[in-house]
């Protein structure tokens, strides 16, 4: 018995030698016996063991008895790759209050996401960031920078934009409401420069074909797409219709896939698909528009919504996303309509051979990190896709748009290490993708182990001050 006890004592101590030290990458790192999602759409296959040397994947497949190494036990856990978030903002601040980065990151990190697109923030703070998170001095996902293109007033400024853009360390650009030949004149300069792009479409001279054949990389929500396919005469709007008053634009957007003709839709999406668009629909931001009370009452809020933003979400004529006066039954209505049509035509351009892509855009509309990345991949089943195909659009599509499909996006040996560990298995339910539901365990970025149930606790200490420093008497 004294020798069993001995044994025991001896397996605790290697056991407690051979883990994972959050946030340090060690030389060589095993997750043990676990099913493995490789990322492409193939079904899950195991249990197998996935090896890390530094920070790639060197084998997947099964260890000798004697490997030594760091190692998570994958027992009852399925792996993925790494999640992309092709639709995030770096917040330091919400309605000029400010807001400590790590809330975002770390949220992000929690819930298996190790790349985020970032489509518009802070440059330099988001150029610090990429570099800190790079070289593992952060908690955060690789950040791949695609800067606000702006407003150039002629195709020349634009030429000049899209250069600055590549000379100060962009990674692609993010247009907005652009002008049709500002648009082709920095496209044509982009794809010179060796840059990818992505544009947030509104209602304007130019629409989703305009765009398809200048060369966008992807569309972003669903603007322009259904405004290319309206009938003649443009979309209804009422004589007092104001595009600047949000409470309006966001009334009529929840009424304009119904708009779209059938067929000539058909002829869009495939016109996408011909010239190489991705589409990024970012269907978890705009879900509060069909169902606000969800969103108003969302349980995570009571403990992890940071001050800032809980004031930002609050209804105000000041912060973009925060248009909810006056809210109807009938808004909610149409947005249902809306949402239908929206996934099946998301659904429809995937079954034309088109590539979908998953995104949040969280930090609007009662919208939070992490949590509006979970709720997209349910969006996502919900518009009809098998979770395996889910896993694909957040993994190994993301990569094939973002021109790195061989680093990242895939469970293979040769490809960077970015893994996520999860308890249970999320074909099965997809709700244990969120952040706050315990079953996401760790996430590997780049290597380097992170714990997401103390990241979760971190990103709730730095609520609980934010709270506490709003609560101070002044």
């Amino acid at each position: 018995m004294r020798a069993a006890f001995v044994a025991l004592i001896v397996a605790a101590a290697l056991s407690a030698q051979t883990a994972p030290t959050h946030a340090q990458r060690p030389a060589r790192m095993a997750i043990r016996s676990a099913m493995v999602v490789e990322g492409p759409g193939m079904p899950a296959r195991g249990p197998l063991d996935v090896v890390v040397e530094g920070n790639h994947i060197t084998q997947v497949g099964r260890l000798p008895a004697g490997w030594q190494g760091v190692e998570i036990d994958g027992r009852g856990a399925y792996v993925l790759p790494g999640l992309i978030n092709m639709h995030g903002h770096v917040q330091e601040n919400r309605g000029r209050m400010a807001m400590d980065v790590d809330y975002c990151l770390k949220l992000w990190l929690a819930s298996g996401i190790t790349t985020v697109r970032d489509v518009g923030s802070t440059f330099e703070l988001s150029k610090r960031l990429r570099e800190e998170s790079a070289a593992g001095r952060r908690a955060a996902p690789r950040l791949l920078l695609y800067a606000w293109f702006g407003r150039p007033e002629t195709p020349e400024k634009a030429l000049e934009r899209v250069r600055e853009i590549k000379a100060t360390g962009g990674d692609g650009i993010k247009f907005h409401q652009t002008y049709r030949d500002i648009l082709n004149a920095a496209l044509e300069e982009a794809r010179a420069q060796g840059l990818r792009t992505a544009i947030h479409m509104g209602v304007e001279d130019s629409h989703a074909v305009h765009a398809a054949d200048a060369g966008i990389t992807t569309i972003e929500h669903w603007y322009g797409i259904p405004d290319a396919a309206l009938r003649e005469g443009g979309q209804a709007f009422p004589p007092e219709f104001n595009y600047n008053d949000e409470t309006h634009r966001f009334r009529y957007a929840g009424r304009l896939w119904r708009e779209a003709d059938p067929e000539k839709l058909g002829r869009v999406l495939q016109r996408m698909v011909d010239k190489g668009v991705a589409w990024n629909p970012t269907l978890s931001i705009y879900e509060a528009a069909r169902d606000l009370q969800r969103y108003e009452s969302q349980p995570q809020f009571a403990a992890l919504l940071h001050p800032a933003l809980a004031a930002f979400f609050a209804p105000s004529r000041d912060n973009h996303g925060s248009f909810f006066f006056g809210w109807s039954t009938e808004d909610e209505v149409f947005w249902k309509e809306n949402y239908r049509l929206w996934m099946a035509a998301v659904k429809d351009f995937a079954r034309r051979g088109g590539t979908v892509t998953t995104g949040e855009d969280a930090g609007f509309i009662y919208q939070m990190q992490g949590f509006g990345y979970a709720r997209e991949l349910e969006l996502h089943q919900e518009a009809g896709f098998a979770p395996l195909e889910v896993i694909q659009h957040a993994t190994t599509n993301g990569a094939r748009v973002l021109g790195k499909e061989s680093e990242l996006g895939r469970v293979r040996a040769g490809w960077l290490a970015d893994l996520v560990v999860v308890k249970g298995n999320p074909l099965a339910n997809l709700k244990i993708m969120r952040p706050d539901s315990g079953a996401i365990q760790w996430v590997i970025k780049d290597g380097i182990p992170y714990n997401a149930p103390r990241l979760m606790s971190e990103v709730k200490q730095v609520v609980d001050r934010a709270r506490a420093a709003e609560n101070k008497p002044r």
